[in-house]
């Protein structure tokens, strides 16, 4: 695995990330962040979502072997768009980095992406964004 920046490393570092859970990366681009994770939720497992197919192609070539080993998985979904599957289980967390939906930049496509987490995650999940001292936890519509 290729190093991680300094700023994605210290972002990954600040997740209050526990060996067994499930994550949601939003916006994930190539995937590094998602594999970091994946190293470190042991027996859990991290799905990474982003709208755009290049970056989804990207992270799956990049990060082939965690999703052969069923601990990662992809969705080419915008996070305003996304939902569960029937059969999948809610995340316990769920973090972005610069996803405009989340951090202002698209207020209207933001009280739709937090309305869509609150949905996927378990009632004590938490979302976590860019921002503030590597991260900065959003409220979540219950």
């Amino acid at each position: 695995m290729s190093a991680l920046s300094p700023r994605l490393a210290a972002i990954v570092d600040a997740l209050p990330l526990t060996p067994g859970m499930r994550v949601l990366e939003i916006g994930g681009g190539s995937g590094a962040a998602a594999r970091a994770v994946a190293g470190r939720i042991g027996d859990g497992h991290i799905c990474m979502i982003d709208r755009s197919s290049k970056s989804i192609t990207q992270a799956e070539k990049n990060a082939a072997t965690e999703i052969d080993a069923g601990i990662m998985s992809l969705r080419q979904v915008a996070v305003e768009d996304f939902e569960l599957d029937p059969d999948e289980q809610p995340f316990d967390l769920a973090f972005a980095v610069r996803v405009g939906a989340l951090d202002g930049r698209h207020p209207k496509a933001g009280q739709i992406a937090l309305q869509r987490i609150a949905d996927a995650l378990t009632p004590q999940g938490r979302l976590f964004v860019d921002g503030g001292n590597a991260l900065r936890e959003l409220s979540l519509p219950r």
